[in-house]
């Protein structure tokens, strides 16, 4: 026991030893005792009040419940476009090494201490003042005169543990000591892998839209589209290339991302789950390392730095000219970092997700919805369509050596087992219900006139997801396939795809009756949603009465995956990681018209798919990391106790009487969760 505690608990003796019996048998009856919790405890937050936000959606129920909760309150338009900006990140996405949190400069990767909150819980006295002491072994105590019914802040130092003691008055010129230990628990986790981790698809800030803007066709002709909102250029195709003035112009009006470069999101499964966790566990801290990018591969991406996929919206096109690090090198740099200051500080989990455009899935998902005959010679000629048989190849021929160097890579900072290392696993994008494809069509690719889902091509995509790809990737991270890990024992991820089965029916084509007005109006079920008269459709491209910036790209929907329409409508992206071949040269450019529609995260998951895959990661975080987990909260109304005047029971189907739900207490006593010992790096 460490000598402060000793002190405290000393101490505690002499009073009660110097109180009468009378005195003694009054403490007694106090029942008091101290709670705790680390505020604004994730850590990737600036502002205290964007996690009480979180918190206060937070119903114990999961955090696809606590989306739907957020979305609800401010009509579909996205939470996360209030939190963007009030990040421990720069413009770029990049960490910060000092970040201001709530008034106090913290470094973000080695905290030296963290803000807490202690109160009393008990039948404090009214009106009476409390005496506190805080100890952590270092100096002079720490004395706090406070109401006794409030709750007291300060700062602990991190690593070592402060012994919290108050004076309760009793009312007869006594008191009653209360002591505990407080220990905080920062944990660090690095998120790492390609778009599914990022959060590509849901960007931090949807963009706007509205009006007509026109691209053009291949082989010739137009169509047009809604344009950004705000965009003062010229929206028609008749002047030429737009200047460089108005490139910068359109690029301003984009939506926005945490990280540009990568397309990272809050809205991640990565973010989710590690914001969740902080939520639950009142006595940890969390500290985020964002790196996952989209489009990376294991070896563009996790060992090699890729091209940028987008530019910050105050920059022209042409400014992102470079590449994003690869995300090993970053991580490896910033746990150099980290034992600079700290050389007991080690990942405590790591959450992944790669291998998808390995097996080149994105051009995969072009070669089922590009139809036109054209833009599929176009794009086949610079790989952005690529066949079921070409994907079964990588697959088979370079998927398995690419996963045996990355768990090489990672194991080390894992501490020599990579089941600290959490791998998230795809889902099937295609599915309306189990076993039970899309039927192909054009719901929801009308965005390009180039699109429609070839029924064919689409159903043999969705059985090579279901019955190769998914489960190699399974084999691949459990080592369950003949000779697919060197160390079985130690190089098993933890695997995580109980999502899987939900999403089977929350495709990308499925509809509910409570969609969204605007896509039950606006999204035709025969691909009609555009005006084809190009005068009328310069200024009102859409069929439906309903205006573009009616729709809601966060509001709850039977899809849990992004369409064509969806990706246009919520980031309408221009990207520059692309092959040159397909780079296009003007925003009215053909080749413009058909990525926009898509590199914004079309057949990625929404909001609610991304949530829903935090909720199937949860389980085994807290086996990872250690953690309890939390007392589920119950909504039914409990009976009234026993008594003459109890009221009879209700008849058997009859619902009792509603009861108000009152909301969570500030402060929650729970005991704090196990230690888990340092690693080697």
């Amino acid at each position: 026991m460490r000598y402060p505690i000793i002190l405290a608990f000393l101490a505690a003796f002499l009073v009660s030893a110097s109180l009468d019996p009378a005195s003694a048998q009054l403490a007694d009856t106090g029942n008091f005792h101290i709670v705790w919790e680390v505020k604004n405890r994730f850590r990737l937050f600036r502002k205290e009040s964007d996690f009480l936000h979180q918190v206060a959606a937070s119903r114990g129920d999961g955090v696809l419940a606590e989306e739907r909760r957020l979305e609800a309150s401010n009509g579909g338009v996205g939470w996360a476009q209030d939190v963007v900006g009030n990040l421990c990140l720069d413009d770029y996405g990049n960490l910060l090494q000092t970040c201001s949190r709530d008034g106090a400069n913290e470094n973000y990767l080695t905290p030296r201490d963290h803000a807490i909150g202690v109160a009393i819980s008990g039948p404090v006295p009214q009106g009476e003042t409390c005496a506190w002491t805080f100890d952590d072994g270092s100096g002079p105590l720490q004395k706090v005169s406070a109401s006794c019914d409030a709750e007291v802040r300060l700062r602990v130092r991190y690593g070592h543990t402060t012994v919290a003691t108050v004076d309760v008055p009793l009312g007869d010129g006594t008191a009653q000591r209360v002591a505990t230990e407080i220990n905080v628990r920062d944990l660090l986790i690095a998120g790492l892998g390609d778009s599914i981790a990022a959060g590509e698809g849901d960007p931090d800030q949807a963009v706007q839209l509205e009006g007509g803007f026109c691209f053009r066709r291949f082989g010739g002709g137009q169509y047009y589209r809604p344009g950004r909102a705000g965009f003062t250029g010229d929206r028609s195709c008749e002047n030429g290339p737009a200047s460089e003035s108005a490139a910068k112009d359109w690029a301003h009006h984009g939506a926005r991302w945490m990280s540009p470069a990568c397309h990272r999101s809050l809205y991640s499964y990565q973010i989710r789950t590690a914001l969740a966790l902080a939520i639950e566990q009142p006595h940890a801290a969390v500290t985020f390392l964002p790196l996952a990018c989209s489009g990376a591969s294991v070896d563009t991406g996790m060992f090699n730095g890729q091209t940028f996929d987008d530019c910050p919206t105050d920059v022209g096109l042409d400014a992102c000219a470079g590449t994003a690090p690869a995300q090993l090198t970053e991580l490896k740099n910033i746990m150099a970092r980290v034992h600079k200051q700290d050389p007991q500080r080690n990942l405590d989990m790591i959450l992944l997700t790669i291998g998808a455009n390995d097996v080149k899935f994105a051009s995969l998902v072009a070669n089922v919805i590009v139809d036109a005959r054209t833009e599929r010679i176009l794009l086949g000629r610079g790989g952005g369509i690529v066949s079921v048989q070409d994907a079964e190849a990588a697959l088979e021929q370079n998927l398995p050596a690419a996963f045996a160097r990355l768990r090489a890579a990672l194991k080390p900072y894992a501490g020599g087992n990579l089941a600290r290392v959490v791998f998230i696993s795809y889902a099937n994008p295609a599915m309306q219900a189990p076993d039970k494809p899309c039927p192909g069509g054009r719901f929801g690719l009308d965005i390009h006139p180039a699109f429609s889902a070839d029924a064919t091509r689409l159903r043999e995509a969705a059985n090579f997801v279901d019955n190769r790809f998914l489960p190699t990737i399974r084999a691949l991270a459990t080592c369950d396939g003949k000779n697919a890990c060197r160390d079985p024992m130690t190089d098993r991820m933890t695997f995580v795809d109980a999502h899987q089965s939900e999403f089977e029916s929350h495709g990308m084509c499925v509809q509910g009756p409570d969609d969204p007005t605007f896509d039950r109006q606006c999204f035709s079920q025969d691909g009609k949603s555009f005006a084809t008269d190009l005068v009328a459709a310069s200024t009102d491209p859409l069929v439906c009465p309903l205006p573009p910036s009616d729709y809601r790209p966060y509001a709850s929907r039977a899809r849990w995956v992004r369409t064509a329409n969806d990706s246009y409508f919520t980031a309408m992206t221009y990207p520059v990681g692309i092959p040159a071949m397909l780079r296009p040269t003007d925003i009215h450019d053909a080749l413009w018209g058909v990525v926009s529609a898509v590199y914004g995260g079309a057949i990625h998951p929404t909001a609610e798919g991304y949530a829903a895959m935090a909720d199937a990661a949860m389980p085994a975080v807290r086996v990872v990391l250690g953690v309890p987990q939390p007392p589920a909260v119950s909504v039914e109304t409990l009976p009234p106790p026993p008594g003459p005047e109890q009221s009879p029971a209700p008849s058997p189907g009859q619902p009792p009487a509603a009861a108000p739900t009152l909301p969570p207490p500030p402060l929650q006593a729970l005991p704090a969760p196990a230690v888990v010992p340092p690693r080697s790096p």
